[in-house]
């Protein structure tokens, strides 16, 4: 696979899958990476249910929950919460994202996914899209009620940002293949800078983590780590 050291815009997760040609193929779009203007965080369905209980394996983790994203949201959990508490402390407007179920629970024609939740009782839908409670979601932070993948979808995600000035969304969350990927490509098509934080995204499988996070960076959004963003 590509060796990235000469070139740290290719110093990612995805060094390991990325062949040396498809590097050269995508040669075009390297360019400076950063923050611009002003920020708006934007939190992905942190649900409690994608986070299993204890350490274990994937497996395991689906059979306590079958939304869970297992070791890679455990891995990823104490990150997202060190990025929210940045966000907090340098005035980021926090937003953030769940399913509009919650308000209409037994509502199961929009979907995020064509996962099968039509058996879920209401008190399930409840509890499977309720934020995790180790994200201390505040009373000042926007909540977005959507009912597909990408949070500016059927709501008023880039109007609110607009009129509060956003230059730049930042990106953590889940799944990075599924609705942070459809954010991003959609925040893009609204303007916005997009930022995607590598270390405070995560999915049921590493292989769609890693190309999605190289897909986007090289076309929709700026992936950065924590450390590059100085948290």
């Amino acid at each position: 696979m590509g060796s990235n050291l000469e070139n740290p815009f290719e110093d990612h997760c995805w060094q390991d899958v990325i062949s040396e040609e498809t590097l050269q193929v995508y040669r075009p779009y390297v360019r400076e990476v950063g923050i611009k203007g002003k920020v708006a965080l934007l939190s992905i369905d942190l649900f409690a249910s994608v986070f299993p209980s204890k350490p274990m394996s994937l497996l395991d983790a689906i059979s306590e929950n079958p939304k869970s994203c297992g070791p890679y949201a455990l891995e990823a959990k104490p990150k997202i919460k060190r990025l929210l508490d940045f966000a907090r402390q340098s005035g980021w407007p926090i937003i953030q994202t769940t399913s509009d179920r919650l308000i209409a629970p037994e509502d199961d024609i929009r979907r995020a996914t064509n996962r099968d939740e039509s058996e879920l009782s209401i008190s399930q839908v409840k509890s499977d899209f309720a934020i995790d409670d180790y994200f201390e979601v505040q009373p000042e932070d926007r909540i977005v009620y959507k009912g597909r993948a990408s949070a500016f979808f059927g709501t008023d995600l880039a109007g609110y940002l607009k009129s509060n000035l956003i230059n730049t969304v930042v990106i953590c969350g889940e799944s990075t293949s599924g609705c942070v990927r459809s954010s991003a490509v959609d925040g893009f098509a609204h303007g916005f800078h997009i930022v995607v934080v590598e270390d405070c995204v995560f999915d049921r499988h590493l292989l769609s983590h890693k190309i999605s996070l190289f897909d986007l960076h090289h076309k929709y959004a700026d992936v950065m780590t924590l450390e590059e963003i100085d948290v």
